[in-house]
């Protein structure tokens, strides 16, 4: 199967040699995203509400270059620097997704690409 990628410029642009987005046939599968605001390719002040909310946001969009939207992911990876911060992560997170819930792991890491706070990867289905 050929690969696809999508970009979307509502989301932040890759900060290295990586698509924002991969579409395989009906499967797509997104990089890490962090909380980066696309109009000024910067980190977004602010605690890991501000941040998940921004993450949240970068993944809607490019999902939406996909044709896509939250329903379409079944699978997420977070990474947190912090887990003493999953419950206000977890709250932002269950506002932007509905049940059937997608799969998901959190993983508390040393660091993360410009400071950030999270680092969300996901996986979405585009098939019926």
């Amino acid at each position: 199967m050929a690969k696809q990628a999508i970009l979307s410029e509502d989301a932040p642009a890759p900060i290295g040699p990586y698509s924002q987005a991969t579409r395989v046939g009906d499967w797509i599968f997104v990089s890490g995203i962090i909380p980066i605001d696309p109009t000024t390719g910067e980190l977004v002040a602010g605690g890991i509400i501000t941040q998940t909310r921004q993450v949240l946001q970068n993944l809607q969009a490019v999902l939406n270059a996909a044709g896509l939207n939250l329903d379409s992911v079944v699978k997420t990876t977070i990474y947190m620097t912090d887990l003493s911060m999953f419950p206000e992560m977890n709250q932002v997170y269950a506002a932007y997704f509905k049940p059937p819930y997608p799969a998901r792991a959190t993983v508390q890491v040393s660091g993360l690409p410009k400071g950030a706070q999270i680092e969300l990867e996901a996986i979405a289905y585009a098939g019926g």
